[in-house]
């Protein structure tokens, strides 16, 4: 194809790929998208106006060189896109089916500023990637020579596997150590399938594999092995574990059955999807089927929640929020989503309590009470301060209830048998910002378990930081440095 000149938004609006019906999608966890066809993507790439400041990248974690890759799709040079957009991403296939792009590239768009609607980004680069792997252009990174020495990673969430893909083409031998019988994290158990197909995700993790990464699973840190035993065992030690913590509700009724955490829930729906039989489920305790679903939160996974339960069969489902809609933490285009597909939000509404009674000897939830929230003064973040309607109480029926408020670290000190790893206030483990370095030396951190409960996408970056700062690490710590193999 000849080149193009840019600037198409002039004249092509904005279009994003096919959306399967919300009646349709109702009924199972494939992804909602389709693929763009050659011609959609290359005229949606073409709306690219290749501003001189590329905020779309600026706005973007890893800095993917979005522009660069806009204008090879425009031109129909499909694979040297691919190079470009994998050069500052090792899940970019992931990234554009997950990352809030409304909120990050193209929430940035200078064609969104000047309201012409943004390049669709996020559906051109899975459209880039997934073309990819059809092509068979996505190959495993080997290395050129083997450094001699091991790396040992825990955790197998996307900043675990980021740093092993980037350590292993340096020359490493990388082992990865994690809890769960499949590799992937929160992009396997935590994430439902109409966002990710879990095959996305199989094949990456094939990939490493392919590479020479040894993976480790059903293996916990702390039972199987302490973190001073893996540190004896390799020249430096990443911890990637994630915040696996379910956030608490203090409440009265607190304790009612069938209050559970959001991660319990997902992670369940997950492993059936995956051909996996789970008693949770099969005996309804975890499962949303028939059954008045309420959500509490605001963020992306209360999102999942409420359309994972929409997909079980659930008689109905409610999502209450302390905040309006504006200050949903969550992605606007996964609320859009979830309403099409019969979700009823519960805008400025938190809980104070629940109700229950006993059904066959067991004391189980009927109902939320709730009262009403007026949004007061802003704080000093700038957001308006949530303070109670008094007179405001309703009660919401419910079968089910499902808090995705949030997710803390876990007590890693203890869990891994190393009293001197220090924490924060907040729990996460404490590094030093340029080497991802804890206190600890040769162990690092990277991900969730330092930020806290974040973006896959910053995962990624971190993970790719402190593959950087591992690599450094052992060159200083080696008598002789450790050749730079060629990635």
């Amino acid at each position: 194809m000849a080149n193009q000149r840019m600037l198409g938004f002039v004249h092509t609006a904005q279009r994003m790929p096919d959306k399967r019906p919300a009646a349709e999608r109702r009924q199972d966890f494939a992804e909602i998208y389709a693929r763009f066809s050659d011609e959609r993507a290359n005229e949606q790439a073409n709306r690219c106006s290749q501003c001189g400041v590329p905020f779309c990248q600026v706005h973007c974690p890893v800095s993917n060189n979005i522009p660069d890759w806009l204008k090879l799709t425009s031109e129909g040079r499909l694979e040297e896109a691919y190079e470009v957009s994998q050069a500052t991403n090792n899940f970019p296939e992931i990234c554009g089916r997950i990352c809030p792009q409304d909120r990050l590239c193209e929430g940035n768009c200078v064609i969104e500023q000047s309201t012409h609607g943004a390049v669709t980004i996020g559906s051109v680069e899975k459209y880039i990637n997934d073309t990819a792997w059809d092509q068979g252009w996505v190959k495993p990174r080997k290395p050129s020579r083997e450094l001699g020495v091991s790396v040992g990673i825990i955790g197998a969430g996307p900043a675990g596997l980021a740093a092993a893909e980037e350590l292993r083409a340096k020359g490493y031998e990388v082992h990865v150590y994690d809890r769960y019988d499949r590799m992937g994290g929160l992009l396997v158990y935590g994430i439902p399938g109409f966002k990710l197909e879990k095959s996305v995700v199989e094949r990456r993790v094939q990939l490493l594999a392919d590479a020479g990464v040894v993976y480790h699973p059903n293996f916990e840190v702390g039972r199987d092995a302490s973190l001073p035993e893996l540190r004896r065992k390799h020249v430096a030690v990443l911890v990637a574990t994630g915040v696996y913590k379910a956030r608490d509700i203090k409440a009265p009724g607190s304790g009612l059955g069938n209050i559970v955490a959001a991660l319990d829930y997902l992670t369940t729906s997950n492993k059936v999807s995956l051909g996996d039989s789970v008693e949770a489920y099969e005996n309804g305790s975890l499962n949303a089927a028939g059954k008045h679903v309420v959500v509490l939160g605001g963020g992306d996974t209360a999102m999942d929640c409420v359309r994972t339960a929409i997909r079980q069969g659930a008689a109905s489902v409610k999502c209450l929020y302390r905040r309006d809609r504006k200050n949903m933490p969550g992605s606007q285009r996964e609320v859009a989503h979830a309403e099409e597909e019969g979700v009823e939000f519960i805008w400025q509404a938190a809980p104070e309590g629940f109700v229950g009674e006993n059904r066959g000897g067991d004391s189980v939830v009927t109902g939320v009470r709730a009262v009403r929230i007026h949004l007061g003064v802003a704080d000093a973040t700038g957001r308006q301060t949530p303070q109670v309607i008094e007179g405001s109480e309703f009660t919401v029926q419910a079968d089910l209830v499902i808090k995705a408020l949030g997710f803390e670290p876990e007590d890693l000190p203890t869990l891994f048998g190393e009293a001197e790893l220090k924490v924060t206030r907040w729990g996460t483990l404490l590094v030093d910002h340029r080497s991802k370095m804890t206190n600890l030396e040769g162990v690092f951190a990277a991900g969730d378990i330092v930020r806290g409960a974040s973006l896959v996408v910053w995962a990624i970056r971190d993970g790719r930081d402190a593959a950087e700062g591992i690599h450094a690490y052992a060159r200083a710590k080696a008598e002789t440095p450790v050749a730079v193999a060629a990635e």
